[in-house]
């Protein structure tokens, strides 16, 4: 009479469970957003857009300053000489610009959210 041994085996993957949760997730219906989650989303966004927007600004006031030095610094083109400062201190100008107007965006943001956040976090503390 032969004996089979029975065994059990089992493989565990965390790259692999987590992969078929996030599968799952997205299939899932939608839940409800809870208090504590709707508190993170609306802190996150009074910087989102005052970042994003500051970002462009100073993103594009360098390339005005790399314009205008150019326009300063390639032989050949003197009757630019003057406009390239001109570019030059203008994208000066606004690399300077960038951060005041993040500041002023977060806090007209931050005063915008503020009763909203307030009453989140009376009701979590509660």
């Amino acid at each position: 009479m032969e004996e089979k041994a029975e065994t059990f085996r089992y493989t565990y993957s965390a790259k692999e469970q987590e992969e078929i949760k996030k599968i799952r997730d997205k299939y899932a219906p939608p839940k409800e957003e809870t208090a504590m989650e709707r508190l993170r989303r609306l802190d996150a966004s009074a910087t989102r857009m005052p970042a994003a927007l500051a970002l462009t600004v100073g993103i594009l006031s360098v390339l005005l300053l790399g314009l205008g030095l150019c326009c300063v610094m390639v032989p050949g083109w003197e009757a630019w000489f003057v406009p390239g400062i001109a570019v030059g201190v203008a994208g000066i100008a606004g690399i300077l610009a960038a951060y005041p107007l993040y500041t002023r965006l977060v806090r007209r943001k931050r005063a915008k959210l503020a009763p909203e956040i307030l009453r989140l976090t009376d009701e979590l503390t509660k």
